[in-house]
């Protein structure tokens, strides 16, 4: 089948033909074949699929974690072969060090750099307003609620100021009330921030909810079955029928 991936000439990240397999103790086992895609500079794309579809693994892949056996992934022109400066990353687990503060752990990647302390100051300043998590800098880890651990680690990941903000399932441990604030934040920051954004999720629902467009991948092995555009205006309303028309129609690639 022909996907219209969204290649352009200007694309921000490029994955050309990317395949990775795994040796297993019944013989090699391919997670991903053949996956290609673009994505534009400010655009937010999702991925969904099935377990087994390789999302976990291609986002491993892009965000320089794990190296591909077939293929490569680009970043502004430049070869991803390892952890790449320009690529900030959100975890589903929050992997946030305990023994610092709110404030100090969104300074954590800025106190390698050359900027002055002044002007990491100023900055963890700005990230921690932009979270929404004023009052709280002087907080650890271990007295916030799981919402909030959340918005300390996409603090972290937008303190370097990447061009792309990779997040896997960043908000698949917390309960539907604040998962869905936290969506709206999201957007919110994303407006604001004019991040290149790629969201791997499992939930059909959240990507409808944030995505311009929505890569639908099927598995054994992961490859990219469907791109869906989503040409609703935002905020977006899940009651709203055509909402429903595409909630539809990626679960029907996700089925099929």
């Amino acid at each position: 089948m022909a996907i219209d991936d969204g290649s352009t000439d200007d694309a921000r990240l490029s994955v050309a033909n990317v395949g990775k397999r795994y040796s297993g103790q019944q013989g090699p086992v391919q997670a991903l074949e053949d996956v290609s895609f673009e994505i534009r500079p400010g655009e937010f794309v999702c991925v969904v699929g099935p377990s087994g579809s390789g999302k976990t693994t291609l986002f491993r892949i892009v965000g320089g974690l794990e190296e591909a056996t077939t293929g490569n992934v680009s970043l502004n022109g430049d070869s991803v072969t390892g952890p790449h400066p320009d690529t900030g990353i959100v975890f589903q687990e929050y992997h946030l060090f305990p023994w610092r503060t709110v404030r100090a752990n969104i300074a954590f990647g800025l106190e390698r750099t050359d900027l002055p302390e002044a002007e990491r100051e100023r900055r963890v300043a700005d990230l921690i307003s932009l979270v929404g998590l004023s009052g709280f800098e002087d907080s650890y880890p271990k007295s916030l609620s799981g919402g909030m651990k959340q918005r300390v680690g996409l603090a972290r990941a937008l303190a370097m100021d990447p061009s792309l903000l990779l997040l896997d399932e960043p908000f698949g441990a917390l309960d539907a009330q604040t998962k869905t604030r936290l969506q709206d934040e999201l957007l919110d920051i994303w407006a604001r921030t004019e991040k290149t954004v790629l969201f791997i999720t499992h939930d059909v629902e959240e990507a409808v909810t944030l995505a311009d467009r929505i890569l639908v991948m099927d598995s054994d092995p992961g490859r990219i079955h469907d791109v869906v555009d989503v040409d609703l205006p935002r905020p977006r309303s899940r009651t709203d029928p055509e909402f429903g028309e595409y909630y539809e129609r990626v679960l029907e690639g996700i089925r099929d």
